[in-house]
């Protein structure tokens, strides 16, 4: 994405640790100005403050007025957002017969409503600057059939469903939407999803890990080609 004069500004989700966080270290790397945005509070200021001129605002994405409180924010303080990285999500295993409703209503709010009301807020900024980038985290599950995985593979295909949509509706402003699939990543996200740790535990035994910086790393990628999908 070539640069303009003003210094360039990425919202990163989910930013206090794992994926989320190595993204946003290496957009600061690469001179953009980050926003990072998560619930934990604490952990989050503390990842902002090894970043220069990184900004720690504290959301719950599930919240709309929370959604546009980032924006707001982030508005006010820079005048713009040029790259916006969806990456808060939450995992959820059992069997199908087996899953809450519950449950995956509430995944459905972060790993899907969340991103469009997001992505719904920032449209008009970057169709005003005339660009933008949208990145959206999805997953591997949401390309296969993984027992265990339906509630959570089903947000994913519904994630990528609304993003490639978005995609081509927005191409004609400059907007750029791309979806990245990470697989199985050494992070904490197994350990927070609902049904949890075992599960998580059992299934990282038979497949191979990436790391968060590798995903990071072909994020990075993906927002300087502009390509629909990219996948680990």
């Amino acid at each position: 994405m070539k640069r303009s004069p003003e210094k360039m500004v990425a919202v990163v989700t989910g930013a206090s640790e794992g994926i989320g966080l190595a993204i946003a270290r290496l957009l600061s790397a690469g001179g953009m100005t980050v926003v990072l945005a998560a619930r934990s509070a604490g952990k989050l200021k503390k990842a902002a403050g090894k970043l220069a001129g990184a900004v720690a605002i504290t959301a719950d994405l599930r919240k709309p007025a929370d959604s546009a409180e980032l924006v707001r924010k982030t508005m006010r303080r820079f005048g713009r957002i040029d790259i916006l990285v969806n990456n808060a999500g939450q995992g959820l295993y059992a069997a199908f017969e087996k899953t809450g409703l519950k449950d995956l209503r509430s995944i459905m709010e972060l790993n899907v409503y969340a991103v469009m009301d997001l992505m719904q807020k920032v449209i008009p900024i970057m169709r005003r600057q005339g660009r933008g980038r949208i990145i959206n985290i999805s997953s591997l599950v949401s390309k296969g059939y993984y027992p265990g995985l339906s509630a959570y593979a089903s947000t994913k295909y519904a994630l990528n469903a609304l993003s490639l949509t978005a995609r081509k509706e927005l191409e004609k402003d400059g907007i750029v939407v791309s979806v990245m699939h990470p697989k199985m990543t050494a992070t904490r996200f197994g350990q927070n999803a609902i049904g949890g740790k075992t599960a998580y535990n059992r299934s990282a035994d038979t497949v191979s890990v990436d790391t968060a910086e590798a995903v990071a790393k072909k994020v990075i990628k993906l927002i300087e080609s502009g390509e629909a999908e990219a996948a680990m």
